[in-house]
Formats: C-alpha cells, sequence, structure tokens
C-alpha cells in the first residue's frame, strides 16, 4: 500500500500527512531544494485553519509569522467606505483567514509528516513522467537536480504538480479552458513604521483600462496589479518609471514608495489561467488541486480548494489503500466528492471577473463594481455570505477520524 506523490505544495504535503497517519507509506518528490519562492498563495483560509486543530497541529500553527487578511473595503463617491467582505462575522475561533509564507507553511506540513514512519519527502527530484504496465499506471520516472533518473513504483500515483502538471500531460488529459480577461503581476512595497497600526484592509484601486489590489503584511505590503491578459510585453516595453506611474495612480497613498521598484524584474507575471479536467482520474493516478482544476486568483480560494482535494481523497482512499490497490470507481469518489465546490467556485469567479475586472480592464467603468456595492449595502449578511464562502468554500471538509491527534 504505498502511494507517490508528484509535488510538494499545500496539497501534497495535507495528503501525505493525512495518508501517512493512515500507516500508508507515502513519498513525496519536489522537484525544488526549497519551498522559498515569492507570491505563491500564501493564504491560509479558515477551513484549514480549522483542519490544524483537528490535526491536532493547532497550537504549533499559530506559532508560525502570520497576519490575519482583511475585509475588502473600497471607497464609493458620495458614499464613502464600504465592506464588501465581513470575516470577523463568522463564528469564532475560524473567523479570519491567515497570510503566512507559504515557504513556513510547507516546512511546517513537512515536519509534521515527517514524525511519521511510513511519510518520506525527496527534494531536488521531479516527476518526468508515468510508469504504466496493462493499461495501468504503476508508479512514475523521475530526475534529480544532479541527472540521476530513476522509477519509483506505488499502489497509487496522485499528480500535485500544479495547473502546468506533467504527470497530467503525459496521461493525455486535457483541461477545459474558461476565457480570463486578465493576468497578474505580484509585488511588494515597503511598509512604514507608522503604518503598522493601520488596519489590515484590502485596499483596491481602479484606473482606466487598469487596477491594483494592496495586502497588508507584517512589514511590507503585497500589490497585485491587474491588465488585460497577454498586456506583459507592452508593460515590460514600457519600463520601469511607466509602471511605478500607474501604481502610483492607482494607489496614491504608496506613490511615496514606488521608487523601491528597482526594475520590472521586481515584478512577477502570473498567467492566470481557469480551467478543470471532466476527468481527474485514471486506473492508479489521481489528479487534484490546480493539476485537475486551475483557479482564477479572483476570491483567493485556490489553495482552500486544493487542500480540500486533499482532505477528501485521504477521507475516501486510506482504507482502500491499507486493502492494497484503489479501484478507478475508488478514485471516482473523490472527483464526485469534489466536482460540485469546484465547479460552484469557478462559477462565481467568472461572475467576478465579468462584474469587477472586465469593466474596468475595457475602460467601460473606472470604480468598483455596482453590483457588489448594492448588495453590500442592502442585503442583510451578504458581506458575511461573500466571507464564508471565500473561508470555508461550499463543501468544508473535516479531517477523518484516523487522522486526528490530541493538541501538542
Amino acid at each position: 500500500m504505498s502511494v507517490v506523490i508528484s509535488g510538494g505544495g499545500p496539497a501534497g504535503m495535507v495528503l501525505g500527512l493525512m495518508l501517512a497517519r493512515a500507516g500508508v507509506e507515502v513519498t513525496v518528490l519536489e522537484k525544488h531544494g526549497d519551498f522559498l519562492r515569492d507570491f505563491r498563495g500564501d493564504t491560509v483560509h479558515a477551513s484549514t485553519v480549522r483542519l490544524m486543530d483537528e490535526l491536532g497541529l493547532g497550537r504549533e500553527f499559530a506559532a508560525l509569522p502570520q497576519s490575519k487578511l482583511g475585509n475588502m473595503v473600497v471607497t464609493v463617491p458620495g458614499v464613502g467606505r464600504v465592506a464588501l467582505s465581513a470575516f470577523e462575522q463568522l463564528a469564532a475561533p475560524y473567523d479570519y483567514i491567515a497570510m503566512i509564507p507559504q515557504w513556513d507553511l510547507l516546512d511546517f506540513l513537512v515536519a509534521a509528516a515527517k514524525r511519521e514512519p511510513t511519510f518520506s519527502v525527496r527534494m531536488n527530484t521531479e516527476a518526468t513522467g508515468l510508469l504504466r504496465e496493462g493499461g495501468r499506471v504503476v508508479g512514475v520516472r523521475y530526475r534529480t537536480r544532479d541527472g540521476e533518473e530513476g522509477e519509483l513504483r506505488a499502489e497509487l500515483t496522485v499528480a500535485a504538480d500544479g495547473r502546468h502538471s506533467t504527470l497530467r500531460r503525459d496521461a493525455g488529459l486535457r483541461p477545459e479552458e474558461f476565457p480570463v480577461p486578465f493576468d497578474t503581476w505580484w509585488f511588494r512595497l515597503p511598509r512604514n513604521a507608522d503604518e503598522q497600526g493601520a488596519p489590515p484592509n484590502l485596499a483596491p484601486g481602479f484606473g482606466h483600462g487598469d487596477m491594483a489590489l494592496s495586502l497588508t503584511r507584517d512589514d511590507y505590503f503585497q500589490i497585485a496589479y491587474f491588465r488585460a491578459k497577454g498586456s506583459d510585453p507592452q508593460l515590460r516595453a514600457e519600463g520601469i518609471e511607466r509602471f511605478r506611474e500607474r501604481i502610483a495612480l492607482l494607489l496614491p497613498q504608496y506613490a511615496d514608495r514606488v521608487d523601491r521598484l528597482a526594475s520590472l524584474d521586481d515584478v512577477h507575471l502570473l498567467d492566470v489561467r481557469l480551467n478543470r479536467l471532466d476527468r481527474w482520474y485514471a486506473d492508479g493516478l489521481l489528479l487534484i488541486g490546480d493539476a485537475a482544476h486551475a483557479m482564477s486568483p479572483a476570491g483567493g480560494v485556490g489553495i482552500n480548494l486544493a487542500i480540500q482535494d486533499a482532505v477528501a481523497a485521504a477521507a475516501l482512499l486510506a482504507e482502500p489503500l491499507r486493502r492494497g490497490r484503489p479501484t478507478v470507481a475508488a478514485l471516482a469518489r473523490v472527483q464526485r466528492r469534489r466536482w460540485r465546490p469546484t465547479v460552484i467556485m469557478q462559477r462565481l469567479q467568472r461572475v467576478l471577473h465579468h462584474v469587477m475586472f472586465e469593466p474596468v480592464l475595457s475602460g467601460r467603468r473606472v470604480g468598483p463594481p455596482t453590483h457588489l456595492v448594492l448588495l453590500a449595502r442592502q442585503v442583510p449578511g451578504f458581506p458575511r455570505l461573500l466571507s464564508r464562502m471565500v473561508a470555508f468554500g461550499p463543501l468544508p471538509e473535516h479531517a477523518p477520524a484516523f487522522a486526528r491527534r490530541p493538541a501538542a
């Protein structure tokens, strides 16, 4: 009863930890030598915070460096500030989304998983293809950073290797792509000492054909800049001075520090995708997270869905793995469990694209989305409902009994 997981992101590590707690032999392959990469998803949703408590890891998790994600607050001419979300209205203690550097989260999950005797992780090791026998996937081929190549056999292979999944491509699975009107550029600006007490709200800025969003972190502001998809060559051709001007216009509160962007090398492009597979499995193979359904950054729900996939997969497959080889029907149950939440969240993201992003990026509107502002002001409970959908998703998962431990 062995499992190999390709990809050491949040979904792969959560799945590895939970299956190891079921006594399943798990090996995670991670192509990098560490997790130190900027602008990977840093949001840890309330459902994951609750999961850490259920796994007995809540105290250790709370000790990680983190801040709380604030509400999205927009300024409406003639009205003032309007909060589109209200995380503090959710039931305590799961009334927030934590902002944690992903490398800290992954190091934490690896340390917890290594306490289980059946867990191992191989860093600097990339899964390069699938092993097959008689039409069934029986493991992976891999290559280390030193160029060593080998094979690793397993009763189940899990592709958690992201939106550009190597194993998905080798399996001949192609996702359905949905149109996305924008790409995102991430960068950071310093947070001054006199701003440390400022409310950590999400601060959007709207322009003529572009927009930006500021997320407050402990000692810096993380900025997302949005512009029409395919605009990266134009932005880079215009140069850093023009980019600084754009940011100063969208977020004038940071005009005094945009010169801290030394060059456009400090600005990191995310090629935004929204897609999903019709089938997340083959005989001996399961795909989860972005490998099965890439999410837009709208709402910041991608990590949440990926971890929920992992929890559901562990709960549904631990017993079949204990008995030996999980059947195709067992793998199909994972997709059935997670299909509806994925479709719901992707449809909501497409609505957000239509009402929030498209009018601004096409130049038809300058300012916050009218529909959302009206809902927030006139429908009681709407900000709380939106916050719960982001924080938990439509079908939040719980840790199964075999994975739970008392708090340390």
